[in-house]
């Protein structure tokens, strides 16, 4: 009996132990995940993972960002009931992760290169991860819809095998899942409303806080102005006096100058009145003295004599007019007759070289041309016989 006994009790411990192998024994554990219970509302590193491998059967189609919303839930509670779990709960125990963790792969390394990128990515199993790097929405698309064409047809393969039971079993799925979606729309479009409320919110509290800075810089702008219009009127009114003392003080010289330069004139026409040859008017001198300084004001005190003989040579020559005024003011004759500069006023110089050329002093060598070697443009003036250079100017017949 007590054999018997024994026999009995072995058989009953090699049942349990069978059927623990049966029901426990089966399913893997997930060493990914860590040990809390993952629901709405969590984030982290478990999210993470836990998106990336609903994604990888093609249960979820958000975004992988760690964040346990709406979508992840749905998600989660459609995984739940398709694989046949006892809790449909959208919380994510042991035996959840585990039934994840044997049915999908998770390429941790691809998803946190991805997110610390800022990359828009996908975790689709059966694709390539180059594709999923950055797809476009084309691509997105696509790969959804392969990954939805492969759940449809796990299902396909479980309600084969499970005959008519299993097409109930996916009717209730299929009414579940749209219920679901239903209510995920539903909750999704409750969550934008609020999200375009606190939007609207955070939009017209911005318009408000840039209206009041405008208002201010505005402010601060027409102060400006008026501190400036007041600091340039005050500056005119200073600069205004300042010339008006300025002016006067101008004036009271320029008299005192003319009253000195009229006595100094009146000497200077009785000296060159007995010095001036016959024939040649005071304009005349006057004109000679104008074209020798703007001419030759840079020249020594010889090379200004030279530019009033070369006038008077051409004055005496039956090639050229026969009055100063005449061969001064020939066309293309004097440069600074060109550019104005023969009006500039002559210092007494260019007056006393006019005098000594009138009195026969010649240094040129009865020179009728000369020229600037270093600034002449016409190739013609060097053809001219040049007899020699005085200054920076070469004289020529």
């Amino acid at each position: 009996m007590k054999i018997i006994i024994k026999m009995c009790m072995a058989s009953l411990l090699l049942l349990t132990a069978i059927v623990f192998q049966l029901f426990f024994g089966s399913i893997p554990k997930a060493d990914a995940f860590s040990g809390q219970v993952i629901q709405r509302g969590a984030t982290g590193e478990d999210v993470i993972e836990l998106q990336a491998r609903l994604q990888y059967n093609g249960y979820y189609h958000g975004k992988i960002d760690g964040v346990y919303g709406w979508s992840t839930y749905w998600a989660v509670r459609n995984f739940q009931q398709q694989f046949g779990l006892d809790n449909v709960d959208g919380l994510v125990g042991q035996k959840t992760k585990n039934m994840l963790a044997n049915s999908t792969k998770f390429y941790s390394g691809f998803v946190y290169k991805q997110i610390n990128k800022g990359n828009n990515f996908t975790h689709y199993g059966g694709v390539p991860l180059s594709i999923q790097a950055a797809p476009t929405k084309e691509q997105q698309a696509k790969l959804r819809q392969q990954a939805e064409g492969t759940k449809q047809k796990y299902i396909a393969e479980q309600t084969k095998q499970g005959g008519q039971a299993a097409e109930n079993k996916q009717q209730q799925t299929n009414q579940q899942a749209r219920e679901n979606k239903q209510e995920q729309t539903n909750q999704q479009a409750r969550e934008n409303k609020q999200q375009q409320a606190n939007q609207q919110a955070r939009e017209n509290k911005q318009q408000q806080a840039n209206q009041q800075a405008r208002e201010n810089k505005q402010q601060q702008a027409n102060q400006q102005a008026r501190e400036n219009k007041q600091q340039q009127a005050n500056q005119q009114a200073r600069e205004n006096k300042q010339q008006q003392a300025n002016q006067q003080a101008k004036e009271n010289k320029q008299q005192q100058a003319n009253k000195q330069q009229a006595v100094q004139k009146k000497e200077k026409q009785k000296t060159a009145a007995a010095n001036v040859p016959g024939g040649y008017s005071q304009n005349d001198i006057q004109l000679m003295a104008n074209a020798v300084y703007g001419e030759a004001r840079g020249e020594s005190y010889v090379g200004q004599v030279a530019i009033a003989a070369v006038i008077l040579n051409r004055v005496n020559s039956p090639t050229f007019p026969n009055t100063v005024a005449g061969v001064i003011f020939e066309p293309r004759a004097f440069t600074a007759v060109a550019d104005g500069q023969i009006y500039l006023t002559p210092n007494d110089q260019a007056k006393k070289a006019v005098i000594d050329a009138l009195n026969g002093f010649d240094p040129t060598g009865n020179a009728t041309y000369y020229f600037n070697p270093a600034t002449a443009t016409s190739g013609w003036v060097w053809g001219r016989p040049q007899i020699k250079q005085i200054g920076k100017h070469i004289f020529c017949r």
